[in-house]
């Protein structure tokens, strides 16, 4: 007989997608999906209950096994957050097949190239995304199904070698339990790509277990704090890193869903947040920025029901979170994640007892983070760095919801001895608060000296006639880098180089400031709505950007005192 006290006598019950998926539909039947729609006068709602999504799920489940889906194969999805895409999120893991969701803002060579590496071999379209999605069914090699969501035209499918289907017709009298299999928790239930800001994008898969902690991790009172009592406004797309675990943790909690569906512009997304009641909610600093300027200008528009909100995904301006906090009565949450990292790595909720500027200086950091989260500043030199508030390094994390390699793909120089490498610059303080000042890529290098971009955007939008403000190096003859920095006004603004960059005067070292300026209407950005500095950075190097040269360039470098500086590559 085995020692108890060195072979534990606790069950072995494996963390499964399907547990979530019995646990929402059993304990939390009544809570909803709610989509949004189009209606004759703006955005409307439609809804169902978990029960009616399990049921769905397993209807699912039987349709994709009779079209030949089996343990393993990868089903992807081309759609909105929606309540399909949530059924086939429970559906396809808790079966035994893997969710792969395409990001739909990808350029098409990028989606056909993920498509293939991953061997989708059935693709759920949204029927509004048909006109994007036909052109790209040629060049999938594996693809042999295609199941559209709702009313559209399909005739440019035709002649791909792939069978259309029809979602509500090919769920239509199949039965709705299924016979969920147990499988071994650390197989593939979901992969996500990275966006491919170099190179192609690299796939990331999510073990059933790393899924179902992370659904656990994301839910604790220190960091999204979701329970049964919430309705979640799920902006953050099912394509960004699973939503960020939010269906998931939806169905772990019993927490409502509010989906917005293709309705991500202003106007209608205030629209919905009036119509289906969310307390919280979840999506980038853009989307955040844009719904608080259109309320500014309609004070009509009723968001009075959000409590408090994650932005994630970018750094989010100070400006913007106290605006959220002091005029609209809303917390904005800072987190830090990304794709490997599931995504939650921390999340800024300040300490007990904080209160006035410290409880700000806590939450405008990225977050402390979670206990299965482990974390270490590297230097240059690979040696690890103290956790003083002082010492700048590059983040590199390790944990169980953390990927240890790509699929199929080795890239050796983004782990080191068991840690990922996140590619992010920052500082650590001994309670554990992490503050990123750069990622590797887009710190400024000039003169030997370094220059946080982020520190400058972030400036820059507490002017009250900046809408966006974007920062990048660019090459100098004496410097090696100086900041090159692009501003987006807001409406009716007429701030111009000269009051932006005296605006910048005394908030950063004389010799950081900009020198080269270009006004533009909009800031370009990548396919998750982050700032595209990678494309600002050719622009001007194409001559497209044409800066207005204000200040002069500096003429002296203070000695220089960092602690030490992170090591780089292109990430």
């Amino acid at each position: 007989m085995p020692n108890p006290l060195v072979t534990s006598t606790m069950q072995d019950v494996p963390l499964l997608i399907r547990r979530l998926l019995e646990n929402g539909t059993r304990l939390h039947g009544g809570s909803e999906v709610i989509t949004a729609t189009a209606t004759a006068t703006g955005t409307g709602t439609r809804s169902a209950t978990y029960a009616q999504v399990g049921r769905n799920a397993a209807r699912l489940a039987h349709a994709l096994s009779a079209l030949g889906v089996r343990e393993g194969d990868r089903v992807a999805t081309f759609m909105w957050n929606n309540q399909e895409h949530v059924e086939a999120y429970l559906a396809v893991p808790a079966m035994g097949a893997v969710i792969h969701p395409l990001n739909i803002r990808l350029f098409p060579e990028q989606l056909t190239y993920i498509a293939n590496h991953a061997e989708d071999t059935v693709v759920i379209v949204d029927a509004s995304l048909l006109p994007v999605f036909a052109p790209l069914l040629p060049e999938m090699r594996t693809v042999r199904h295609v199941v559209v969501n709702g009313e559209g035209d399909t005739s440019a499918l035709s002649g791909a070698g792939v069978t259309v289907h029809d979602y509500a017709r090919l769920l239509e009298g199949l039965p709705g339990t299924y016979d969920w299999p147990d499988l071994d928790e650390r197989r593939a239930a979901g992969m996500c790509y990275t966006s491919g800001t170099t190179g192609h994008p690299k796939g990331v898969v999510y073990s059933h277990r790393s899924l179902y902690l992370h659904s656990l991790g994301i839910s604790l009172p220190d960091t999204m704090d979701i329970s049964g009592r919430d309705r979640l406004l799920v902006i953050v797309p099912q394509f960004h890193a699973q939503a960020w675990g939010l269906p998931y943790a939806a169905f772990l909690t019993g927490a409502s869903l509010a989906m917005p569906d293709r309705f991500l512009a202003p106007a209608p997304l205030a629209e919905f947040i009036a119509a289906s009641r969310p307390n919280k909610g979840a999506g980038v600093p853009t989307v955040w920025q844009g719904l608080a300027t259109h309320v500014q200008q309609h004070p009509e528009a009723d968001i009075s029901s959000m409590e408090e909100a994650v932005v994630g995904g970018s750094s989010c301006p100070p400006s913007l979170m106290r605006t959220y906090e002091e005029e609209l009565g809303i917390r904005l949450l800072h987190a830090w994640g990304m794709t490997e990292v599931s995504p939650l790595g921390a999340l800024a909720r300040e300490p007990e007892g904080a209160e006035g500027e410290e409880a700000w200086r806590h939450r405008l950091s990225q977050g402390r983070f979670p206990a299965p989260v482990e974390a270490r500043l590297t230097g240059l030199d690979g040696s690890e760095l103290p956790w003083d508030g002082k010492s700048v390094g590059e983040l590199e994390v390790r944990g169980p919801w953390i990927t240890g390699s790509y699929y199929l793909d080795d890239d050796p120089e983004k782990f080191h001895d068991g840690w990922l490498r996140t590619g992010d610059v920052g500082t650590i303080t001994p309670d554990g608060f992490l503050t990123l000042t750069d990622r590797v890529k887009d710190v400024i290098k000039s003169g030997g000296e370094w220059i946080s971009s982020v520190e400058l955007e972030n400036h820059l939008m507490a002017h009250p006639g900046v809408a966006e403000a974007a920062v990048v190096g660019v090459p100098d003859d004496k410097w090696g880098e100086r900041p090159l920095a692009t501003v987006v006004l807001r409406e009716g603004g007429t701030a111009g180089p000269e009051e932006l960059r005296g605006f910048l005067a005394g908030k950063v070292a004389a010799w950081q400031l900009p020198e080269r300026w270009v006004v533009l209407a909009e800031v370009p950005k990548t396919s998750v709505g982050k700032f595209d500095k990678k494309e600002l950075r050719k622009r001007y190097a194409d001559g497209v950007l044409k800066a207005d040269l204000v200040g002069g360039r500096p003429e002296s470098r203070p000695a220089a005192t960092r602690t030490a500086a992170p090591r780089g590559r292109e990430a």
